[in-house]
């Protein structure tokens, strides 16, 4: 059984997290093992932990669940900040899937890119600088000396990350789209073609085509994990 504390801090990070309000039944399940009674009690206490002054948000029972909001008092400085962030950057698969094989094999160049995913991605590259997620990073010394690109400090804001070092590994990747997509994961992914001959065999630290992919079709919105979004109830 967890103790007072670290419950309230469950139900608070559970219902934190979903993109809709949470019903009850959910967060009861999702502690195994908790009371029913203790469970509401804590979540009540939560409740009204938040409805104090010193908070800026509150829990907010709505269509069945609990769900975060900003204070309606609040909302005048609320607007203004909202309208003062940067809109949200929107990138297609082949987007996605080339900022992937960056992050994980920066810096690298153009011609490399090209190999590992088997198409030319100069029209990519050039909407991820746009973008400001990459960054070019001096040449190669080798014949022609292209460019070397590598991510950038608004791909780490907008990952969460506090460095590179922080990037999930590739096991861990391919597990959260598994889990975001459900079973339009295999539909996307399919078999995947073998390596070329002439590409070069990755090291075991470093992803392959298939590793370096995002199965997801239509648009995705790049955020960071750990910002919430402002609800407005005026």
């Amino acid at each position: 059984m967890l103790n007072d504390e670290t419950l309230k801090a469950l139900i608070e990070a559970i219902i934190y997290v979903a993109p809709e309000p949470v019903p009850f039944e959910a967060i009861l399940n999702t502690l195994e093992g908790e009371e029913r009674a203790r469970v509401k009690s804590k979540l009540e206490e939560l409740t009204a932990d938040f409805q104090l002054e010193q908070h800026g948000i509150q829990i907010r029972e709505v269509a069945g669940g609990y769900k975060f909001f900003s204070k309606p008092e609040h909302h005048d400085v609320l607007r203004k900040f909202v309208k003062s962030l940067k809109p949200a950057v929107r990138l297609s698969k082949p987007a996605l899937e080339t900022l992937a094989v960056i992050a994980y094999r920066q810096p690298v160049t153009l011609p490399e890119i090209n190999e590992i995913r088997g198409v030319d991605c100069g029209g990519v590259i050039h909407t991820l600088l746009e973008k400001k997620l990459v960054v070019t990073s001096g040449r190669k010394n080798v014949v022609g000396r292209p460019i070397l690109y590598r991510t950038s400090r608004d791909f780490l804001v907008h990952f969460g990350l506090k460095d590179v070092g922080e990037l999930p590994s590739l096991k861990e990747f391919e597990e959260l789209a598994k889990q975001a997509l459900g079973s339009e994961w295999a539909a996307e992914t399919g078999p995947q073609p073998p390596a070329t001959a002439e590409a070069s065999a990755p090291s075991a630290s470093e992803p392959t085509p298939q590793d370096a992919a995002v199965a997801e079709e239509s648009v995705s919105e790049l955020s960071p994990p750990s910002l919430p979004e402002v609800e407005d109830q005026g």
